[in-house]
């Protein structure tokens, strides 16, 4: 068991097209003092992709024996390439004096409420389903195979709301940024221990 109760930790999820890249791009400019954890991959880095910035590049082997370990919060594989968030590098955020912010889908959320106390998890919603697939139509970069998938995905991950200690409605962007920025706020005040109970 491991924990550190200076700091708190903020996982947030939300299905595509609901703006949550947004929201969280906005939070980190105005909060100094949250980072964003970075992610591993054994997937090969794109044009521009800095490793330690953009992810961590790992290989097979690598990502494997730290799974054995225990050392993900949460992973998956996608297209054959696995994704996750260390454990580790989670706490040397939080030691270094800075709250963490974890970007990730609701099967990566729910792994880490499994398996850890003291997070503060937060759904970005859209209003309504149909909202959504008006904005994702927007886009006019979805095929329509594309489009059912995305649509398929956001009910599955909106599935899990109920599991959120939060959820920010983003009808409108600076509302659901401030209410963001509120629920980050009330959060600093708390001493809540972030703790892994490593399964």
């Amino acid at each position: 068991m491991s924990e550190n109760s200076q700091r708190r930790v903020f996982v947030v999820s939300g299905p595509s097209g609901v703006g949550k890249t947004t929201i969280i791009k906005r939070i980190l400019e105005g909060n100094p003092d949250i980072e964003l954890s970075v992610s591993s991959t054994t997937r090969q880095p794109r044009d521009g992709e800095v490793d330690g910035i953009d992810y961590f590049f790992i290989d097979r082997a690598e990502f494997e024996r730290k799974l054995q370990e225990k050392e993900y919060l949460e992973w998956a594989t996608v297209y054959g390439n696995y994704y996750g968030t260390m454990f580790s590098h989670v706490m040397k955020i939080l030691q270094s004096g800075t709250n963490a912010l974890l970007d990730v889908d609701s099967q990566g959320a729910m792994q880490i409420k499994k398996i850890t106390r003291g997070a503060l998890f937060v759904l970005i919603a859209p209003p309504s389903l149909e909202s959504l697939a008006g904005r994702l139509r927007n886009r006019g970069s979805e095929s329509e195979e594309s489009f059912a998938m995305r649509m398929a995905r956001a009910q599955h991950e909106l599935s899990f709301r109920d599991e959120y200690d939060r959820v920010v409605v983003n009808d409108d962007m600076e509302v659901a940024i401030a209410d963001l920025q509120a629920i980050i706020d009330a959060a600093r005040k708390e001493s809540v221990p972030f703790i892994y109970e490593t399964p």
